[in-house]
C-alpha cells in the first residue's frame, strides 16, 4: 500500500505555529547524603508535564522557553522536591535529593505523582528510540491495585484502551492479548520484547510468546500501536515492552519477598536481590508458582529465574548483561464444545493431556554517549528454548479419552540477532531536529516433530515410534529463517508546538521449511493399506520497504493532538503449516498479510484533574488469514488461509479523573475514577470465498468497556473494577453456533468485576489482597485450535488471593 494513496491523512496532520524553544537545561541529580547520581529521576514542568528524566549518571537535559520555571523532581525512594527557577540563558543546575522518610507511606507517594498527571505516556525520545507522534501508553506496575502474583491482564492493563484479551488460566502463566481485530493468542500479533530485546518463540516463523516475566518483576509495561512497525518489526499490532526494575541505586543490597496464597491451592513466590556497589549494579528474582487450577486436570508449576548486572565504565558508558529462564509444567484440562459448556463449564474429560515450557533467554547491551546529542546503543541476545505439548486430541472434544497412544508436538528454538541503534540531535534550517537510524540482524534455527507419544498418562515427553510406528501424524521439520532490516526515523520540529515524523523500514526476509511429513491410511481393522512420505523443501525471499509518517501538536500545557500512518506486514509462519491438527485443514496457497494502520487523536491533562487519551483509528487488512468453513470429504471442516481483505475502524478512549483533587483536595487520600471505551466496526470489502465479503471481522466486540474506582487513605488502598465485552465472532462465515469441535462459533458476551485491597503497615512490610470474578459469572473468552484444546476454554470462576510483601 503506497502511502501517497492517503495523502488526504497525511495532510491533515500537518498545521503550523510559533518559535523553537531557546534556552537549554542541565545538570545532576545526586543523593544529599552519598552523593551517589539518581537515575530515573523524572523531572517536571509543574504547570506542563514531564520535561526529563535522568540518565544512569544521573544527568539530565531539557530545553525551554520560559523564563521561569518551576520543577518538581520525583521517584519513588526520596522526598519530592519543588524549586523554582528563573531562567535567562543556558545554564547547568545540580540538585540534591533527601532519601525517603519513614513516616511517607506508599500511598502518599503514589498521591503525590498523581497529583503531576493519572496516564504515562513515552516522551518523544526515550534514550535510543523515538515515539513522537504514536500512539503509547505506558502501564505503571508501581500504582497498580491488581493481583500481580497471577499477572492478571484484565485488570494489569486495564487502562489500555482496546485490548482484547484471553483469560483462561489462574496463574498468568502466559500472556494472551490482542486488539483491533488482531488474535490475542500468545500477544503473536505484537512485536513482544523484555528490555529492549526479543523474547518471542521465533519473531518471523512463530512469532508467539510463551514466556512473559513475572510482573512484580517489571517496573513498567510500554505499549506503542501499529506505528511500531517502523523501529521494531513489521507487525499489525505493535509493541510490547516490559521493563524489568532497574537495581537499587542507594544501596549495596535489598531484599524484597512476596508470598501468595489463593483459591485452588495456589501459591507464589517472589524473591528479588537489588543493589549497587561502585560502578557494578545488579537486579535478580526467582519466581515460584504452583496451583491445582480451577478445572479438574489443571495443576501446574513453575519456575522463572532472571539476573541482571550492569556496569558503568563512566557517565557516557555502560554495559549491561542478563539472562532469563523459565520452566513450567501444566497439565491441561481440554476444550469443550457448546453443550458441554452450557452442561458444565468447568468439567473436563482430559486426564491425559500435558504442555511443557523450557525457555532459556539472554541479552548483552551497549551503550555509550558520544555527547548530550549523541547516542548510541548495541544490543545481541538469543533464545534456547523448546515447548512440548503432548495429549489426546480429537475433532469431537466430547469424545471419551480411549487410552491410546497421545499426540506429541516437540519444538524447538534456537535463535540469536543484533540490534544497533544511533540517534543524533542537529538543526535543520535553525530548528531542533533528532534522526534515529538503526539495522538489525536475526537469525533462526528452529525445528518442529510430531508423532506418537506413549500410551500413558504421565507427562512423558518421549516419542513412542517404535512401539506405534503407524500413527496418522507424523512430520519432522526445520525452519532456517533470516531477517535483516534497516530502520529510520526522523523527528523534525517545525517550531515550539508542531513536530513531524517520517519514516521506513527496508526489510529482507527469508523463511524456509525442509522436512517431511507421512500419511498413513488404515483399513476398519486398522491394518496398514497406504503408508508415504512426502518430502518438502520451501524457500520464500521477500525484500520490501515499510513508510511512515507521524505528526504532534502541543496546543498547550493540556492539550497534544497527534497522528500517524505507517505500512504493515507479516509473513505466514510454516509451523502452523505444517503441523497436522484433527481441528483444521491449512489451505496449500496461504500467504503473507500486508496493510496499513492509522491514527489520530489528542491526549493531555487538565489542571492535574483529568488526564485523557482519545483517538480514531483505520487498518486496512490485506490477504487476511483466518478460518472459514468448508466441505472437506464430505465432511464439514474448518480451513485456515488467506479469507480476504478487511476493513477495521473505531474509536478508543481513556479517561481518568483525579476526584480528589476535586471532592477531597487532600494528599492524604487517593480517590480516582476512570473510564475505558472501544468502539469499533470492521467488515470484509472483499473475498473469493463464499459467504465471507460483507461480513464482520473475527476477534472485534463491538463494545469494549471497563471502569474503575481506586480509593485510598494515608496506607490503605482498595480499587474495584468492572469490564464488559461484547459479542465476537472467531471465523470469517460469523458462524455463532459451536460446531463438534467447538473451535468455530462466536463468543457470547461477558462482564467481570474485579476487587482488591492492600495496606503498608510501615516501610517493610505491605498486605494485600482481592477477589477476581466477584460476580463469579460463568464465561469464556477463547476458542482455541490446538492445544490447551481444541474447543472452548472457559475462563476462572470466582477466586481469592492475598499476599504478603516483605522489604529488608
Amino acid at each position: 500500500m503506497r502511502l501517497k494513496d492517503y495523502s488526504f491523512i497525511i495532510i491533515a496532520l500537518l498545521v503550523s505555529c510559533s518559535a523553537i524553544a531557546q534556552f537549554q537545561i542541565s545538570g545532576k541529580v545526586t543523593d544529599a547524603v552519598t552523593g551517589v547520581a539518581i537515575n530515573d529521576v523524572d523531572i517536571y514542568d509543574k504547570d506542563a508535564g514531564v520535561l526529563a528524566t535522568t540518565d544512569a549518571s544521573g544527568n539530565y537535559r531539557f530545553e525551554t522557553q520560559k523564563t521561569a520555571l518551576t520543577l518538581v523532581f520525583f521517584t519513588y525512594e526520596y522526598d519530592v522536591l519543588e524549586t523554582t527557577l528563573s531562567i535567562s540563558s543556558d545554564a547547568v543546575h545540580n540538585f540534591k535529593l533527601k532519601e525517603l522518610s519513614e513516616q511517607l507511606t506508599a500511598i502518599e507517594i503514589t498521591a503525590r505523582k498523581e497529583k503531576i498527571f493519572q496516564i504515562e505516556r513515552l516522551k518523544d525520545v526515550e534514550g535510543t528510540a523515538i515515539y513522537a507522534g504514536k500512539k503509547t501508553e505506558v502501564v505503571l506496575i508501581t500504582n497498580s491495585t491488581a493481583n500481580l502474583a497471577t499477572n492478571n491482564a484484565r485488570q494489569i492493563y486495564n487502562q489500555v484502551a482496546g485490548l482484547n484479551i484471553y483469560q483462561n488460566d489462574d496463574a498468568g502463566l502466559q500472556l494472551n492479548i490482542g486488539g483491533r481485530g488482531l488474535d490475542p493468542n500468545r500477544t503473536a500479533n505484537f512485536n513482544t520484547r523484555q528490555n529492549g530485546y526479543d523474547i518471542s518463540a521465533d519473531v518471523l516463523g512463530y512469532p508467539e510468546s510463551y514466556y512473559a516475566p513475572p510482573t512484580e518483576a517489571l517496573g513498567s509495561i510500554q505499549i506503542i500501536r501499529g506505528a511500531a512497525s517502523l523501529q521494531y518489526g513489521t507487525q499489525f499490532g505493535g509493541l510490547v515492552n516490559f521493563v524489568i526494575k532497574k537495581p537499587n541505586a542507594t544501596q549495596p543490597i535489598e531484599f524484597i519477598t512476596r508470598n501468595t496464597v489463593g483459591s485452588n491451592g495456589l501459591y507464589t513466590n517472589f524473591s528479588s536481590l537489588s543493589g549497587t556497589a561502585g560502578k557494578w549494579s545488579y537486579y535478580t528474582f526467582f519466581n515460584y508458582k504452583r496451583g491445582d487450577g480451577f478445572r479438574p486436570n489443571s495443576g501446574f508449576e513453575s519456575k522463572n529465574a532472571y539476573a541482571h548486572v550492569g556496569y558503568q565504565f563512566n557517565k557516557k558508558t555502560k554495559v549491561t548483561a542478563e539472562v532469563t529462564y523459565l520452566n513450567y509444567l501444566a497439565q491441561q484440562a481440554g476444550g469443550l464444545n457448546d453443550n458441554q459448556f452450557q452442561e458444565d463449564p468447568f468439567q473436563s474429560n482430559r486426564e491425559r493431556n500435558w504442555f511443557e515450557v523450557d525457555w532459556l533467554l539472554y541479552n548483552v547491551t551497549f551503550s555509550h554517549d558520544f555527547s548530550e546529542d549523541t547516542k548510541f546503543t548495541f544490543s545481541a541476545f538469543g533464545l534456547d528454548a523448546q515447548r512440548n505439548a503432548l495429549g489426546f486430541r480429537t475433532n469431537r472434544v466430547d469424545q471419551v479419552d480411549p487410552g491410546t497412544e497421545r499426540d506429541l508436538i516437540k519444538g524447538e528454538f534456537n535463535n540469536f540477532g543484533a540490534e544497533a541503534r544511533f540517534l543524533s540531535n542537529y538543526e535543520l534550517a535553525g530548528k531542533k531536529s533528532i534522526f534515529l537510524i538503526g539495522s538489525k540482524f536475526y537469525k533462526a534455527d528452529n525445528t518442529s516433530q510430531q508423532g506418537p507419544g506413549s500410551d500413558g498418562s504421565d507427562a512423558n515427553f518421549d516419542f513412542q515410534t517404535e512401539e506405534f510406528p503407524n500413527y496418522p501424524n507424523q512430520n519432522e521439520f526445520v525452519y532456517p529463517n533470516l531477517n535483516v532490516s534497516l530502520f529510520g526515523e526522523n523527528i523534525i520540529y517545525l517550531n515550539d508546538k508542531l513536530s513531524i515524523t517520517p519514516g521506513f523500514r527496508l526489510e529482507y526476509i527469508k523463511t524456509e521449511s525442509d522436512g517431511f511429513s507421512r500419511e498413513i491410511r488404515t483399513d476398519a481393522a486398522g491394518n496398514v493399506i497406504f503408508n508415504e512420505r512426502v518430502d518438502e523443501n520451501r524457500v520464500n525471499d521477500r525484500t520490501f520497504v515499510l513508510l511512515g509518517l507521524g505528526s504532534s501538536y502541543k496546543a498547550n500545557k493540556s492539550l497534544e493532538f497527534y497522528g500517524n500512518i505507517s505500512q504493515n506486514y507479516r509473513s505466514v509462519t510454516y509451523t502452523d503449516i505444517s503441523t497436522a491438527n484433527p481441528a483444521f485443514e491449512i489451505n496449500p496457497d496461504i500467504d503473507d498479510e500486508k496493510g496499513f494502520t492509522a491514527d489520530v487523536g489528542a491526549r493531555g491533562n487538565y489542571k492535574d484533574f483529568v488526564s485523557y487519551d482519545a483517538s480514531v483509528f483505520a487498518l486496512v487488512y490485506q490477504d487476511r488469514i483466518g478460518f472459514r468453513q468448508i466441505v472437506s470429504d464430505g465432511r464439514v471442516k474448518s480451513e485456515r488461509g488467506n479469507v480476504g481483505d478487511a476493513f477495521i475502524y473505531g474509536l478508543e478512549s481513556l479517561v481518568d479523573f483525579n476526584l480528589n483533587k476535586l471532592l477531597i483536595n487532600d494528599t492524604d487520600y487517593v480517590f480516582n475514577l476512570f473510564f475505558n471505551t472501544s468502539v469499533l466496526s470492521s467488515e470484509y470489502t472483499s473475498s473469493e470465498e463464499n459467504g465471507v465479503e460483507g461480513n464482520k471481522v473475527e476477534f472485534i466486540p463491538e463494545f469494549n468497556f471497563k471502569t474503575g474506582l481506586k480509593f485510598g487513605y494515608k496506607n490503605f488502598l482498595a480499587s474495584l473494577q468492572y469490564s464488559y465485552l461484547s459479542e465476537q465472532f472467531t471465523d470469517a462465515t460469523n458462524a455463532v453456533d459451536g460446531n463438534l469441535s467447538g473451535v468455530i462459533g462466536s463468543i457470547p458476551s461477558y462482564d467481570i468485576m474485579d476487587f482488591s485491597t492492600s495496606y503498608k503497615f510501615n516501610k517493610r512490610f505491605k498486605l494485600e489482597a482481592g477477589i477476581n470474578n466477584v460476580l463469579d459469572n460463568a464465561y469464556f473468552t477463547r476458542r482455541a485450535t490446538g492445544y490447551p484444546g481444541p474447543g472452548i476454554i472457559p475462563s476462572p470462576n470466582r477466586n481469592y488471593y492475598m499476599t504478603l510483601e516483605i522489604k529488608i
